[in-house]
């Protein structure tokens, strides 16, 4: 990925039940694709979940925040799906990785 870029962490704890959750974040996924500025997704859940998302920018950032379905899924997840969350925006200046050889 070109840097600098953007990560939106995305920690939640969960109410019990599913109310429509899977569904809707399969539908979120494939939505932020589709926007401009989108670089890609990672997510993970056990007792609590993370979802890291990457921007190109700020501004794509906010015109996702703002995004008519993603609106009601914010929405539905203060009403139905969260018991709590917290949104970190962070400034992605350098990266490494490591991937064991077959």
């Amino acid at each position: 990925m070109k840097k600098p870029y953007y990560a939106v962490i995305f920690t939640s704890t969960r109410t019990t039940g599913d109310h429509g959750y899977g569904e809707m974040a399969d539908f979120m996924e494939q939505l932020a694709k589709k926007q401009s500025g989108y670089i890609g997704i990672e997510s993970a859940r056990q007792e609590i979940g993370i979802t890291v998302s990457y921007w190109e920018s700020l501004n794509a950032i906010h015109d996702w925040k703002k995004q008519a379905d993603h609106l009601l899924a914010q929405k539905k997840g203060i009403a139905d799906w969260y018991d709590s969350y917290i949104v970190r925006i962070c400034l992605v200046e350098r990266e490494y990785s490591f991937k064991k050889s077959t």
